[in-house]
């Protein structure tokens, strides 16, 4: 592929759509593949699939650097205090049973759903779906006060029910923030405690994704494929570090219905454009 300042423009596009689109309950993959519809990057359609993957690794980052002392489970300065921060190893165990079920959802159907399910049409009635899902689940909890408030009154059950939700992100359009978060609400976790073992749960499920997919495009990166890998990363890393604290910001004060509607009216213009113009 030749690389050009134009295609490096695409790319900082996609990675600041990447950044944003990740952490709101509005799916980043759907956005990717929407973009790429009218922006394609010139590359192939193998390096795009990866590409659009494990620039994902990118926001994770954001979130392991803003989380970190919530995140790495050793104590190595205080040495009055234990080693090991008991918690957070238990919170990572239910990290683990939440993502069985995406696990083998997506070992089993990934090929089958990138080949049937990534077009417009899916992607939009997703969109609108998980939107109106967003907007009624609000409206049943307004003026209720959640059972579960904290992260750490999270259980291994809870993480599991989460888990079976996030299996739904498999489906362009949907996100994986957004099933796993409508999930945790149904169950009665507070917004801020859902977002929280989102962000949890996103770690090891994209990390591990990233790599299946690296390894299923191989290592042969011409310069070109590498070059627009780390700036798509590098912008998604510095976007998410905004996003995220202000979503973190947001949510304290107010509901994600705000996320609904805009699903809502994204996915009506883009069925809009494909029945009139495609």
């Amino acid at each position: 592929m030749e690389l050009t300042i134009f295609e490096i423009f695409k790319v900082i596009f996609l990675g600041i759509v990447e950044g944003i689109t990740e952490w709101l309950p509005i799916s980043s993959t759907g956005h990717m593949l929407l973009v790429d519809e009218f922006l394609h990057i010139n590359a192939s359609e193998a390096f795009k699939e990866m590409f659009f993957v494990v620039i994902q690794l990118g926001a994770i980052l954001a979130v392991v650097l803003i989380f970190w002392n919530k995140m790495w489970p050793f104590n190595l300065r205080d040495k009055s205090r234990p080693l090991i921060k008991a918690h957070i190893f238990d919170m990572w165990f239910k990290v683990v049973v939440a993502c069985i079920p995406g696990a083998v959802v997506t070992i089993l159907f990934d090929d089958y759903i990138e080949a049937h399910f990534h077009t417009p049409l899916v992607i939009s009635a997703a969109l609108i779906l998980y939107g109106i899902l967003f907007i009624l689940i609000e409206n049943r909890h307004k003026g209720m006060i959640p059972d579960i408030k904290h992260l750490s009154d999270i259980t291994y059950k809870h993480a599991l029910i989460i888990g079976l939700f996030q299996v739904l992100s498999i489906i362009p359009g949907t996100s994986r923030s957004g099933s796993t978060i409508i999930g945790a609400l149904l169950i009665g976790v507070s917004r801020v405690a859902a977002a929280e073992f989102t962000f949890f749960l996103a770690v090891p499920v994209m990390f591990g994704l990233s790599f299946l997919k690296i390894l299923d495009f191989g290592f042969a990166f011409t310069s070109a494929e590498l070059i627009i890998l780390l700036v798509g990363c590098i912008t998604a890393f510095i976007v998410s570090l905004i996003v995220i604290r202000f979503l973190m910001s947001y949510i304290k004060k107010k509901d994600f219905k705000v996320f609904g509607w805009y699903r809502i009216v994204l996915g009506i213009i883009v069925i809009a454009y494909f029945m009139l113009f495609a």
